[in-house]
C-alpha cells in the first residue's frame, strides 16, 4: 500500500491550462501561492507535485496512470468547486469516482462561488458535478464542505484522511464557533 501523506487537488481546467479568467484552474494558482508563501506553518504536500509531470499533449492513458499514482498517494483531496466545474465531463468525474470508490480518501469540498460559513452544502448541489452528486446520494462519499478560504482549507488538510473522516457522511461541515474563530460569518 502507499504511503497517502498528500493532498491530490482537483479542479475543472475548463479547456486551458492558463490562468487568468476567474476559472477552477486560478483558484488551484492561488492555492498553490497559498502554500508556496513562507509566511504560512502550514503545507500542503501537493500530490500533483510529487509524482512525475505530465504534459498535456500527453496520451490520455499516460495522464490517467499519473492521475492515480497521484491518487493513490493521497491522505485526501481538495475539488475546487466553482461555475463550470460540474460541466466537466472527463477528468473530474474520474477524479471523483477512483478518491471515493478506489481509493477511499475524503473530499474538501471547497466553493470558488461562496465566501460565507456553509451551513447547509445540499443548497449548494447545483454547483456539485454528477459524479460527486451520485456519491453523496448514495452515501460513498466522504466530505466537508468549505468556503475557498485558506483556515478551512487548511484545517480540513491537516485533519480529514482516510482513517479519519469527515462527520456527516458527504454532508459534512464546520460548525458556527469554528467559523466564528477563522472570521468567516
Amino acid at each position: 500500500m502507499a504511503y497517502r501523506s498528500g493532498t491530490y487537488i482537483a479542479f475543472h481546467a475548463d479547456g486551458n491550462n492558463i490562468p487568468g479568467g476567474k476559472s477552477d484552474i486560478d483558484y488551484y494558482t492561488l492555492l498553490c501561492a497559498w502554500n508556496a508563501n513562507k509566511n504560512h506553518d502550514f503545507k500542503i504536500v501537493n500530490s500533483h507535485e510529487k509524482a512525475s509531470a505530465v504534459r498535456d499533449s500527453s496520451k490520455n492513458s499516460t495522464l490517467r496512470a499519473s492521475l492515480l499514482e497521484r491518487l493513490r498517494n493521497s491522505r485526501n483531496m481538495i475539488l475546487i468547486v466553482g461555475e463550470t466545474t460540474r460541466l466537466d465531463t472527463d477528468w473530474v468525474p474520474f477524479e471523483i469516482e477512483k478518491a471515493v470508490d478506489v481509493y477511499e480518501i475524503p473530499i474538501i469540498v471547497a466553493y470558488s462561488v461562496f465566501t460565507g460559513a456553509i451551513r447547509n452544502p445540499s443548497a449548494l448541489s447545483a454547483y456539485w458535478p454528477p459524479a460527486l452528486k451520485e456519491r453523496i446520494d448514495d452515501g460513498t462519499a466522504h466530505a466537508i464542505h468549505v468556503p475557498f478560504k485558506q483556515a478551512p482549507l487548511y484545517d480540513a488538510i491537516g485533519q480529514f484522511s482516510q482513517e479519519k473522516l469527515p462527520n456527516g457522511g458527504g454532508l459534512g461541515i464546520y460548525d458556527d464557533p469554528t467559523y466564528l474563530a477563522w472570521g468567516i460569518p
